[in-house]
């Protein structure tokens, strides 16, 4: 049974930070790009970091490129999103995706930016 689960977001104030986890299960986690998308209200569903099965590569939406850094750990089958000098605009649901659109889902992680 495939399990992907996010956690650690929250509300935080305008400059802070934050760090996403995705878990994974029921599939071969080392062999997968995984991604991180967010949605916020009334938007449409925005690919945010990719990284590669290895981790040897990334890429980065421009709006987050420079604050937010995407990592894994296959043997913890995990992936990360380090989130630095968050604005109000980062404010969404972010999501975990294993492979692409048509690959595997979490139910996401409510992230508020706001003071």
């Amino acid at each position: 049974q495939v399990q992907v689960v996010e956690s650690g977001g929250g509300l935080v104030q305008p400059g802070g930070s934050l760090k996403l986890a995705c878990a994974a299960s029921g599939f071969t986690f080392s062999t997968y790009y995984m991604n991180w998308y967010r949605q916020a209200p009334g938007k449409e569903r925005e690919l945010v970091a990719s990284i590669s099965s290895s981790g040897g590569w990334t890429n980065y939406a421009d709006s987050v490129k420079g604050r937010f850094t995407i990592s894994r750990d296959n043997a913890k089958n995990t992936v990360y999103l380090q989130m630095n000098s968050l604005k109000p605009e980062d404010t969404a649901v972010y999501l975990c995706n294993a492979g692409s659109i048509m690959g595997y889902w979490g139910q996401g992680t409510q992230v508020t930016v706001s003071s």
